[in-house]
């Protein structure tokens, strides 16, 4: 339902999961906040006493407007229309959360703010990247942001991971035993584990669960898929894909049967 007066906003599971990786008081930025649902959420149920939402469309910048007027909450709501963390000032937000996009813009919108000065102050990051979870792994990594914690969901049909990252003085330390695969059974060099990691998730490997194992049986299906459309060519490129086609699928495979599949191991 819409947040009209005092009616509470309700979120999708997807949101929830992500609101529930905020902090107490926190000073939050929702960017791409679409209709602000996250943070009309946050407001009301008092879990933050202020906001910004960021939206560069103009559709959902007006929608974010009129959502914020309706709860009542254009005193600590501030809705900001501008491209990505361009709509912050340094030290406006402690965190920041990012939800509904591809992983590689999010990457390049990260990346871009950290350029401008504009993650100044922020010390947390949730953000829930629709694919290309990889990239934002890459990211975070390669500027010493921490994954504190990973989640996995399925909504309406689609698979969703949750990503938590914290600003650390101890980060690199920290990464190197998280991007440490020794754990998992697989004769593989330390560095192609770490790759399996930074696709996979280094946390829901640890603990996978039966929404896990599902992904990744639907991306080998894909993988399949095109890998069998590939034998109608004969361009000699077209075969080299199709054997590094042939190559993924097979790792993947692999880390899977290595994977518990017993429930009671599922979180």
């Amino acid at each position: 339902m819409d947040g009209v007066g005092n009616l509470m906003i309700e979120l999708s599971k997807r949101l929830r999961l992500v609101a529930d990786y905020i902090a107490d008081g926190a000073a939050l930025a929702d960017i791409g906040s679409d209709h602000a649902l996250l943070p009309v959420y946050l407001l009301q149920s008092g879990k933050i006493s202020k906001a910004i939402a960021g939206e560069v469309n103009p559709g959902p910048f007006k929608a974010a407007q009129k959502a914020a007027l309706a709860a009542g909450l254009t005193d600590r709501l501030s809705v900001r229309r501008g491209d990505g963390l361009a709509v912050l000032e340094p030290g406006e937000a402690d965190t920041i959360t990012i939800a509904g996009m591809g992983g590689a813009l999010m990457s390049s919108i990260l990346e871009a703010g950290r350029a401008n000065g504009k993650l100044e102050g922020v010390s947390r990051l949730v953000l829930q990247p629709n694919i290309g979870e990889d990239a934002v792994r890459v990211w975070l990594l390669e500027h010493n942001w921490y994954l504190t914690d990973e989640a996995v969901l399925e909504e309406d049909g689609k698979i969703y991971e949750v990503l938590h990252a914290v600003r650390d003085a101890e980060a690199a330390p920290k990464n190197e035993a998280l991007y440490d695969g020794a754990f998992l059974p697989l004769p593989f060099e330390p560095e192609l584990k770490k790759v399996i990691l930074i696709r996979m998730g280094p946390h829901l490997l640890r603990q996978p669960t039966a929404v896990l194992i599902a992904k990744w049986q639907s991306e080998i299906i894909k993988l399949e898929r095109i890998w069998s459309q590939m034998a109608e060519s004969s361009v000699q490129e077209s075969m080299a894909k199709r054997e590094q086609f042939r190559k993924e699928i097979d790792l993947l495979k692999e880390v899977l049967a290595c994977l518990p599949t017993d429930k009671a191991s599922f979180r």
